[in-house]
């Protein structure tokens, strides 16, 4: 399918370079490209090749991975290596409801918002407003902001409301042990709870608190993923190595009930 208005694309030259733009068929500012002619976007679709100036350019739609690398920031976000795990322990899925803690600049939020997709919903408990309209900036490039909303609020004591029942709550705040009463009943049972914390002494209080709560299967991890240089006649790891980054400390709510 061509590209439609409003959409968000990215151009990426012979090099590996990006710029990114959002589609209007009238014509298109692109950062250090100056404007082109948009209505060129109505023959394109993902994958197409573009000249402009002489200079031949592969028009993409940006998955939730090019989204997150390329998040205007401020607050330090959650690492795409981190997410995806985040959404598999979570077993976040569409239709999907989810409470975050913390929205950052977005990373997670974004990450959260393709997995549960326009049916679900993503709703973000942030202490600093500043970072939730930077989040909201970064999110309305996905297309599903209409599936997320925000809240202002201390996570150890403010109250999201009796609809935020939730499939999944995921916590990346320096001490999430203070906000899990607060914030644990809007979880339904059996769902499922995501701590992100980088110290180990964090990781051991998220950890007791969760046990001392009756969370079932609470364990913890790190992830370091190392990339690879690939080349004719020599292959190596990478000198980039994505060490560490934060603890992931996971559990899954009892219902309490004993039959």
């Amino acid at each position: 399918m061509s590209f439609q208005e409003g959409e968000t694309v990215y151009l990426e030259d012979a090099s590996g370079k990006r710029v990114w733009a959002r589609v209007a068929y009238g014509m298109v500012k692109v950062q250090s490209l100056g404007a082109i002619d948009g209505s060129r976007f109505k023959e394109l679709d993902d994958g197409d090749r573009l000249t402009i100036v002489g200079r031949e350019y592969t028009v993409f739609r940006p998955g939730v991975l090019e989204l997150m690398e390329s998040l205007e920031r401020g607050a330090q976000i959650i690492s795409p290596k981190d997410a995806a795990t985040i959404i598999m322990h979570c077993d976040i899925k569409p239709g999907d409801s989810v409470i975050e803690v913390g929205a950052g600049s977005g990373g997670l939020t974004t990450a959260l918002l393709h997995a549960v997709g326009p049916q679900g919903r993503v709703r973000t408990l942030e202490l600093k407003e500043e970072n939730a309209h930077r989040a909201g900036r970064n999110v309305s490039r996905t297309g599903l902001d209409s599936s997320w909303s925000f809240v202002i609020g201390d996570a150890r004591e403010a109250d999201p409301g009796v609809d935020w029942q939730a499939d999944a709550l995921t916590m990346d705040m320096p001490d999430p042990w203070l906000a899990l009463k607060n914030l644990g009943k809007h979880l339904r049972p059996g769902g499922r709870l995501c701590a992100y914390v980088p110290n180990v002494n964090q990781m051991e209080a998220i950890v007791t608190a969760m046990r001392e709560e009756g969370y079932a299967d609470v364990h913890a991890l790190e992830n370091i993923q190392r990339y690879m240089e690939v080349h004719p006649g020599g292959v190596r790891p990478s000198f980039d190595t994505l060490g560490h980054t934060g603890y992931l400390v996971f559990g899954r709510k009892r219902s309490g009930r004993t039959l």
